[in-house]
């Protein structure tokens, strides 16, 4: 018996089939100018707002990876060296659009309300730093300012606590499961289990051709590494872009000896779940007791 479609639906199928094929393409191809987009909002790779325009203490970095890209940095340190080596610094891993001036507000709840150095990055292809982005080059660039800061000769005494968002949580799961000795926490908000799991919550079209997406961030197998630490996940329950169940699953498979805090904002989306009310309240409680337990 000879096969037969009815030709809309024949045309139905091939349209499905060129429309998959092509966003495969393009997914393989333009993925990481889709997954960094270093120039949103606009102007972000020409403008970054400088600490001192938040009354904010600070240093001007310029730090020269091992592959010889110049990325920029700040340092916000008490000027009070006895002071600075007392209180935690914050390694700050920004989300995947902007640049590290767009979080300044945020560093300075860290430091005034919370006593905290911070060091924040621009990563390679973000604001003023040279380069293009990707999931190496960021690893490259968050080992760079983990080098810097345990070399630095006030800050390198303080406890040091990875804190990163969206994106910034896959480069901060990353970073401390690769050089666990060298934190004492890890604070995580709106983070994925890996890319690849969340195409197809986003562009669900091409879910079936996932697998072509090379820029990985399997924070799923990475959290596995750790093992000690104290973690705060922190989650928005309205999150248009990655599910909430993510954040859930990379809570459920951490196995680690330190306190595991979950802390939920039913109204918080992808970005402003750190606009919320209780969201600093259960950064400042962490802290406090990362800094209670090793005084």
């Amino acid at each position: 018996m000879t096969s037969y479609l009815p030709w809309y639906l024949s045309y139905s199928l091939a349209a499905a089939a060129v429309a998959v094929l092509s966003g495969g393409a393009l997914l393989y191809h333009y993925q990481c100018e889709i997954i960094y987009p270093a120039n949103f909002p606009e102007g972000s790779r020409k403008h970054v707002a400088k600490p001192s325009q938040y009354n904010l203490p600070y240093e001007d970095l310029t730090l020269i990876t091992p592959d010889k890209v110049k990325i920029k940095a700040y340092l916000i340190k008490h000027p009070d060296d006895s002071i600075a080596r007392r209180r935690p610094t914050i390694l700050y891993l920004h989300a995947n659009a902007g640049n590290m001036g767009h979080r300044l507000s945020i560093a300075e709840v860290f430091y005034k309300q919370f006593g905290c150095n911070i060091f924040m990055l621009s990563y390679r292809g973000y604001g003023l730093s040279e380069g293009s982005p990707s999931e190496k080059g960021l690893k490259i660039d968050a080992k760079t300012a983990l080098d810097y800061i345990k070399k630095h000769p006030v800050i390198a005494e303080t406890k040091l606590i990875a804190y990163g968002q969206s994106i910034g949580g896959a480069v901060s799961i990353d970073i401390v499961a690769n050089n666990e000795e060298a934190f004492s926490g890890l604070i995580i908000e709106n983070t994925f289990l890996s890319l690849r799991k969340v195409i197809p919550h986003v562009l669900p079209m091409i879910a079936r051709v996932a697998f072509l997406c090379h820029q990985k961030w399997d924070s799923e197998k990475m959290i596995r590494g750790i093992t000690r630490l104290p973690v705060l996940f922190l989650s928005g329950l309205k999150d248009e872009l990655v599910p909430p169940s993510h954040m859930k699953e990379l809570y459920r498979v951490l196995d680690t000896t330190g306190e595991v805090v979950w802390t939920e904002f039913p109204n918080g989306t992808h970005n402003d779940t750190c606009l919320k009310d209780g969201y600093f309240e259960a950064i400042k409680k962490f802290l406090n007791g990362i800094t209670a337990k090793q005084e």
